[in-house]
């Protein structure tokens, strides 16, 4: 009893905190909720490369389903460390150009300073780069754009499956992933970004700075890889291949939905001591609620417009959900609900029209429709901020943004992403390596890279393919004509080297 009074006595003549101890630990508890914040976006965004393997093993016929999923599984390690040597850094001192900053080179303005701050901090031998008791930010806030870093590869991912080399699409992930989108990044996202400081450009939660890179990237890529064997008739129809699990695409899909709502929260930035106690990516002022609205009503949109688009097509009803929230990305932060839905509503249906063109009429062989939904609702997204939202600042200059200023930073980024991918894939093709030899896509990766068949417990079932005026064919027949007509070509030796797979006439 003595004891308890002498420690009250004690606490009640203690001297009051000083307005530097108070200050101090409101600093260090709004330190201590950005990392649990970003921590926890972190994990969450996991779901997005849960559903993006679900969606593509899905979609890829049985003999290539394991191999569709081990190429998700690589994308993380081989992106990782790409990116921590050196994405991270393109990213801080990128900001100006195609030359890197260097904190030396800060001028005497404000904003130089920092941004030379923030610079010094990204190299991979900085001393935040690692445990650092003092340093609560660093790699949570880095591993969110790690996760924004396989999220573009995994957008390329499923446009290539059934015919693409490992070892060419890790490659080409790495570029994607740690080079091309974190450059893009650099210029038109980053808060010292020339695109926004200069020319007010707007793309809060990455509409093109990722999606919209992404799509453009995968583009060159498919010119370069064509189509998968039998997916054209000789005068340029389309055939479909029947996905070996639908369901598991679908449900994919929801896995990436669920995961969305973490990417678009790791787009801001918590400001805990300052109203409203949030900046965007740009360090204006929003909040969450004003995302919440966006990305939720932006799904009820997408799925609108993509099922009455395609007529209630399964498969398009829910990639226009996605395209509705990617439509929407670039200004979440300030669009008025309705108008969400609006513009979602029309990216849902902009993707399956888009869709179906690219196949039908360009005879692009896009196996997920990444190009129409996360190309162009991609670009479509700032372009929508520049008809309905001119004016708003952005930035830490507070430029206006504008229709001019949204243009200006689609014509810088359409070249930089469709070039990106198509220069290394087309050098990748000319030396053989970029798709996998015809005798092995007839007979299935899986078979080709583990010797196994992973459903032993079934028999395997006729493949079918679906001609363009519905009829469903056996596929063998058709698959062994491609074949035939690619190697007449020349094509299968450009293709690869033959392998020891059996292909039956």
């Amino acid at each position: 009893m003595l004891g308890l009074v002498t420690a009250t006595w004690s606490a009640v003549l203690a001297a009051p905190p000083t307005v530097q101890e108070l200050s101090d630990k409101l600093s260090l508890d709004s330190a201590i909720l950005s990392e649990q914040f970003y921590y926890w976006t972190v994990v969450v965004m996991w779901l997005i490369h849960v559903g993006f393997m679900s969606y593509e093993a899905g979609v890829g016929r049985r003999k290539n389903v394991m191999a569709t999923a081990m190429k998700n599984i690589l994308t993380i390690a081989v992106v990782t460390p790409t990116f921590y040597y050196v994405g991270w850094w393109i990213y801080g001192c990128f900001s100006k150009g195609i030359i890197p900053f260097t904190p030396a080179s800060a001028g005497a303005s404000a904003s130089e300073k920092l941004m030379g701050s923030f610079c010094s901090t990204t190299y991979p031998w900085a001393a935040n780069f690692g445990p650092n008791l003092t340093d609560h930010l660093s790699g949570v806030f880095w591993a969110a754009f790690l996760l924004f870093s396989w999220t573009t590869a995994s957008i390329m991912s499923g446009a290539l499956i059934e015919r693409v080399r490992l070892s060419a699409y890790l490659l080409l992930a790495s570029i994607l992933g740690s080079v091309i989108w974190i450059l893009d990044a650099s210029w038109g996202w980053n808060a010292y970004g020339f695109l926004n400081m200069r020319y007010g450009f707007h793309d809060t939660i990455a509409g093109l700075v990722v999606h919209g890179v992404a799509g453009a990237f995968t583009l060159g890529v498919l010119l370069n890889l064509g189509p998968r064997i039998g997916k054209y008739t000789r005068d340029g129809l389309a055939r479909t291949f029947r996905p070996h699990n639908l369901h598991l695409t679908l449900m994919g899909l929801m896995l990436i939905f669920t995961g969305f709502y973490a990417f678009y929260a790791a787009c801001l930035v918590i400001q805990s001591t300052t109203l409203p106690g949030w900046g965007n990516i740009y360090l204006n002022p929003t909040t969450l609620s004003s995302i919440t609205f966006a990305i939720t009503i932006g799904f009820a949109g997408g799925f609108t417009g993509g099922y009455f688009a395609s007529r209630g097509d399964p498969f398009w009803t829910l990639s226009g959900g996605l395209a509705g929230v990617i439509s929407v990305s670039a200004g979440a932060d300030i669009y008025a609900p309705t108008l969400d839905y609006l513009i979602a509503m029309f990216g849902g249906a902009l993707a399956v029209y888009a869709g179906n063109f690219i196949e039908k009429k360009l005879r692009i062989d896009d196996a997920v429709g990444a190009v129409a939904v996360h190309g162009v609702c991609g670009f479509w997204s700032p372009l929508a901020v520049g008809l309905f939202a001119a004016g708003y600042p952005t930035g830490l200059n507070n430029v206006d943004s504008s229709l001019t200023g949204q243009l200006y930073g689609m014509l810088v980024f359409l070249p930089l992403g469709f070039l990106g991918g198509y220069i290394p894939s087309w050098i990748l093709r000319k030396v053989n390596l970029l798709r996998v030899p015809p005798e092995v896509e007839l007979e299935g990766l899986d078979m080709a890279e583990f010797q196994a068949d992973f459903y032993p417990e079934f028999g395997r079932p006729v493949e079918v393919l679906v001609l363009p005026d519905g009829t469903e064919v056996a596929a063998a027949p058709l698959l062994v004509e491609g074949y035939r007509e690619l190697v007449a070509n020349g094509d299968g030796a450009r293709a690869g080297p033959r392998s020891r797979a059996r292909v039956e006439p």
